[in-house]
């Protein structure tokens, strides 16, 4: 399947749950601007624009809009807990990203999913590819 301009469609949807994050980084919004826009220029991405809020009194919700599409997180600091996604197409390697947010953020533990996007019935999948 191909948009109006013959560009594939389909992209890459990573979804990663991490646990036992550093809560105090789970609670600063202007480090995981940083942190997120690492991990997005580590994949090969071309940053375009970030927007991150903090939830008083805590917890972070931001959004890092790349060429490629976008990544996002959520926190909870709370709970040491973090949710983030990866919504790729091109020629990104998100796995790279992952990798950053992980350490970033000293995770004790995570799990991922890839999710093949705009394939048009053509192997769909979900899979968790790591825990």
């Amino acid at each position: 399947m191909t948009n109006s301009s013959n560009l594939p469609t389909h992209g890459r949807h990573i979804l990663i749950d991490l646990w036992g994050c550093d809560r105090a980084a789970l609670a600063d919004g202007e480090a995981l601007d940083a942190l997120m826009r690492r991990a997005a220029e580590s994949s090969g991405a071309t940053v375009l624009q970030t927007c991150f809020h903090r939830f008083p009194p805590t917890g972070v919700s931001g959004i890092v809009i790349i060429s490629e599409s976008h990544l996002s997180i959520h926190t909870w600091p709370d709970e040491g807990f973090a949710s983030a996604d990866f919504y790729t197409c091109g020629d990104v390697r998100p796995e790279a990203a992952v990798e950053v947010l992980r350490a970033g953020l000293a995770a004790e533990s995570s799990e991922v999913l890839v999710v093949d996007r705009g394939r048009g019935g053509r192997d769909r999948s979900i899979r968790v590819v790591d825990r």
